[in-house]
């Protein structure tokens, strides 16, 4: 982007909790201007009327979607549920608009396994190659090119920053990985559901989606990238009453015994080194959730129990921000050759 060009913003689907953490982040970004957000519920209304944290910040209302209004855009983020991107992504792909997808729709390259998730038919099966998957600190230099980059989701976001080094490296058994995975109540978006409902929620903690998680597809996808190879993962996502956070407990094999824990820990570091938005925690440590409550950090942690070939990483993110909106935003900085931290300085809420 040339020097002093403010970037054109477009939002579609900005009624959600991705929605929303898109805007608060773009308000305060020193290069970008929102400068159209959809909803074919809310058309009309002010934005700061929904969103009342906005006041002051943002002065314009929903609009119905349009695909001419969304090409004058230098970047259009898709904020959606499955389903709707893909129904709308040939035409704005066309008209040479750039986007960042939120939802889950061009995660998966195989239309056929992303049917078999999601239950129905891929609606343009056909654009699945041209997008990039994008998680910066693997896929940067093809995130800098793209037109259209699939935003990754939050759980596969803390696993496969968790288990990078050790894939890269050909340290572990990559058929025997076990993420063990808990997540706040906001990763379940804003509908109304009864299983959301505070009264459901509050003081219980449970697991769900054993038998088969969505988003386990994008994991072994990912880490087999990673690994060069098929992976295979045994996925345990938890819900924890909280708002937002995520923690991911990661297990892993070692396939040599003779590597040292502070050899491990020096690989995490220098992996890393360059990352951001990635955060290595010294030796020993234990990270918590709200070391990253609306910032756009993961905090690391490498553990090996009694010294045993068991290694346990410990990966937390916010599963609203580096698992979703914020890496949006970084994924479009990449992309249009901004400042990569740009918008994304927010130190994280304590407590």
């Amino acid at each position: 982007m040339e020097e002093n060009c403010v970037v054109k913003v477009g939002i579609v689907g900005g009624t959600g909790y991705t929605g929303v953490e898109l805007l608060r982040m773009l308000v305060n970004h020193p290069e970008a201007e929102v400068v159209v957000i959809t909803s074919r519920a809310e058309e009309g209304l002010r934005v700061d009327a929904l969103y009342p944290s906005l006041r002051g910040h943002l002065n314009i209302r929903f609009s119905h979607p349009n695909l001419d209004v969304l090409a004058q855009c230098d970047v259009v983020f898709f904020a959606t549920p499955h389903n709707v991107a893909m129904n709308l992504m040939p035409q704005l792909l066309e008209l040479g608009t750039r986007v960042v997808d939120l939802s889950a729709d061009f995660r998966i390259r195989d239309h056929k396994l992303w049917s078999k998730w999601y239950g129905e038919p891929h609606a343009c099966p056909e654009l699945l190659s041209r997008a990039v998957y994008g998680l910066p600190e693997v896929n940067r230099a093809a995130i800098r090119d793209a037109q259209l980059v699939a935003c990754p989701g939050c759980y596969p976001t803390s696993v496969q920053l968790g288990l990078l080094p050790l894939l890269e490296n050909n340290l572990v058994d990559e058929q025997r990985l076990i993420a063990n995975a808990t997540s706040g109540v906001s990763g379940a978006g804003r509908q109304a559901k009864i299983d959301n409902l505070f009264a459901e929620v509050s003081d219980s903690f449970k697991a769900y989606g054993i038998p088969g998680h969505r988003h386990l597809p994008e994991i072994e996808q990912g880490l087999g990238d990673i690994a060069g190879r098929e992976v295979s993962v045994t996925f345990a996502p938890h819900l924890v009453p909280m708002v937002r956070g995520m923690h991911s407990t990661l297990y892993a094999e070692l396939t040599d015994s003779a590597v040292t824990l502070e050899e491990i820990q020096s690989l995490y570091e220098q992996r890393f080194e360059d990352e951001p938005f990635v955060d290595v925690l010294p030796a020993g440590s234990h990270p918590q959730t709200r070391s990253v409550r609306g910032a756009n950090h993961c905090r690391l942690a490498i553990h090996r129990p009694q010294d045993r070939d068991t290694l346990v990483v410990l990966s937390v993110i916010d599963n609203l921000v580096k698992g979703a909106s914020g890496q949006a935003i970084q994924n479009m900085n990449i992309m249009l050759g901004l400042d990569e931290n740009a918008g994304l300085t927010t130190v994280a809420v304590m407590p």
